[in-house]
């Protein structure tokens, strides 16, 4: 590649990967669900693959073979101009580094930490690749959003280390929300939950994949062995649903009402 990459402005979420145990059935699930077709990546932390929608590279599986078997979740990437700097800025705020910083062949420089509350996220310094601007189009992830007991609790790491504003958002669900924003522009949310965070899972990051029909999406989920987490229901943005691969891997599915709109707010309940 010759020309120019555009890099996502810091803090940006820019690009969702899962770690899978069967790399061969996560393919087939999401190829199915999605309509991705994959393409082998790097090898850096073991065999891994490129989900490609259309023109788009969207998403990454890697596997995890080793690894114990659980609840896991999509995991999304937040973009930095310096993967080392944010790093330190990390253990500084009081998370915690568990991958790298690593470079990933030419394509860039990654990272995977966590929070103080313990929710993993990734960081992505782009050199080639520079990851998936959400466009709306389905297929797509189309927001992020960490699920914890208390999101005003762990704010302060999020602005020290990203530079992200808050705001607050009456949610239906009555849960304490915050919109994430970085130069005025919303890109993220945070939901505190309180005591209705899952005591086996912990906090967690949710990503959202844009569909045509959500009840359709839900349905296919489970026709491919997957489960239904929450069902499908009306938000102010679309109709939106939880759900869980065939290994137990949770994500969210939405039919936005306005693509170009609602990729720019938080999916209120």
């Amino acid at each position: 590649m010759t020309e120019a990459v555009t890099r996502p402005a810091p803090g940006t979420p820019c690009w969702a990967s899962l770690r899978v145990h069967d790399l061969a059935a996560g393919q087939k699930f999401y190829s199915e669900l999605f309509g991705w077709e994959f393409r082998e990546g790097p090898r850096q932390t073991g065999p891994f693959v490129r989900a490609h929608f259309g023109d788009l590279v969207v998403a990454g599986l890697g596997e995890a073979r080793h690894e114990p078997s659980g609840l896991g979740a999509w995991l999304p990437y937040l973009a930095t101009d310096d993967a080392d700097a944010t790093c330190a800025r990390i253990r500084e705020s009081g998370g915690t580094v568990a991958v790298g910083p690593l470079d990933s062949g030419e394509d860039g420089r990654l990272a995977i930490a966590s929070d103080p509350s313990g929710a993993a996220f990734g960081i992505w310094q782009a050199g080639l690749h520079s990851g998936t601007e959400p466009d709306g189009r389905p297929g797509t992830a189309v927001w992020d959003e960490l699920v914890t007991r208390s999101a005003h609790a762990v704010r302060p790491f999020y602005r020290a280390v990203f530079g992200f504003d808050t705001e607050r958002v009456e949610a239906a669900s009555g849960n304490e929300y915050l919109a994430l924003k970085l130069d005025g522009r919303l890109v993220g949310g945070m939901r505190g939950v309180g005591d209705e965070l899952p005591s086996d899972r912990g906090p967690y990051w949710t990503t959202y994949f844009s569909v045509t029909d959500a009840d359709d999406a839900a349905r296919r989920v489970v026709e491919l062995g997957g489960q239904i987490l929450r069902d499908p229901r009306n938000s102010p943005y679309g109709r939106l649903a939880h759900v869980a691969d065939s290994e137990g891997a949770a994500f969210a599915v939405v039919q936005l009402t306005d693509p170009s709109d609602a990729v720019t707010r938080p999916l209120r309940r």
